[in-house]
């Protein structure tokens, strides 16, 4: 078997090949994408919320700590910029293919389940307090009517579960899956150093979900929904492409082991197909004339042990 290092599978040697591969991935990826826009555009379920639960309801409007354009970022780009820094010293196409379809797909099934759940939120609705957004009952119903932006609005409706949580869970998480498995943190040597490396994600994941309580978007309920959803739809992504992080094989993705068998029974077989022609060759000119040299493969047990020969015939 030829050897084959990390450094000859690039972006350039491979990446089309790859790509291609897993076009059907990609296209289910945008597909994803767009689900989660139209959820976003669609109007959400709105509770009913009489007169005398407005106290349990009602909060101070604070702005985000954590915007929201800046989720995508802390829990796509910048793991991305990690693969690639990987990538760059490794020079494994497959590993950082991998990485980045791993990572979006959890985030975007993540949004996905997320904003399902919000559409028909079975949590409790969070309302701005009165002296930003007045508000009245409805005569009849005796249903509380906000006034206001309608968009702050629409969000108070879809409190459960924490988008902002279950994103940064769904990134982050992965990011800690890649990482103990790059530095082989499990390898039962005891460095403590890389158990606080993997943590690194999971804390800053674990502080944007405290930020959404504290800004009174969210409930705490909300935000360990939240985490739940992102925690398993990341770990589940994760091992679809990567080995266990304690596996001994734990530091590349399923394809680049596969990729490496292929290229071995493609050698075994050039290997196999050479030596035949080079013992007709040998035998064409070590043997009286013939007119067909005819070899044929065989299996036999030797002591239990089965080998491979090679039966020659002169016709």
């Amino acid at each position: 078997m030829g050897k084959i290092t990390l450094g000859s599978h690039t972006v350039k040697s491979h990446g089309w090949k790859v790509a291609r591969e897993h076009l059907i991935d990609w296209i289910i990826l945008v597909l994803l994408g767009i689900v989660i826009i139209v959820l976003n555009i669609m109007e959400p379920f709105h509770r009913y919320i009489g007169p005398d639960m407005l106290t349990d309801l009602t909060f101070p409007l604070y702005q985000d700590t954590i915007p929201i354009w800046a989720v995508p970022i802390i829990c796509i780009l910048v793991p991305i910029c990690i693969f690639t820094v990987y990538y760059y010293f490794g020079r494994d196409v497959y590993d950082l293919h991998h990485a980045i379809l791993g990572i979006g797909f959890s985030c975007l099934v993540t949004g996905v389940t997320t904003d399902s759940i919000k559409m028909r939120s079975v949590g409790h609705d969070l309302t701005s307090s009165t002296d930003v957004f007045p508000m009245k009952f409805d005569s009849v119903t005796k249903d509380v009517v906000c006034h206001g932006v309608k968009k702050i609005i629409k969000e108070g409706s879809k409190s459960f579960p924490s988008g902002h949580t279950s994103w940064s869970f769904a990134g982050l998480t992965f990011l800690a899956w890649y990482l103990s498995g790059k530095i082989k943190v499990f390898d039962r040597r005891g460095h403590v150093a890389k158990l606080c490396l993997v943590f690194l994600p999971i804390l800053v994941a674990v502080l944007i979900g405290i930020t959404r309580v504290d800004d009174y978007w969210h409930h705490w309920t909300d935000v360990f929904a939240g985490a739940i959803i992102g925690i398993f739809f990341s770990s589940l992504s994760y091992l679809h492409f990567f080995p266990y992080p304690f596996d001994d094989n734990g530091w590349a993705p399923h394809a680049y082991f596969r990729m490496l068998a292929e290229s071995s029974r493609r050698d075994t077989t050039m290997t196999r197909s050479g030596s035949r022609e080079m013992l007709k060759t040998t035998l064409s000119l070590a043997l009286p004339p013939c007119r067909t040299i005819v070899i044929e493969e065989a299996l036999i047990l030797n002591d239990n042990i089965p080998v491979h020969i090679l039966i020659y015939l002169c016709v």
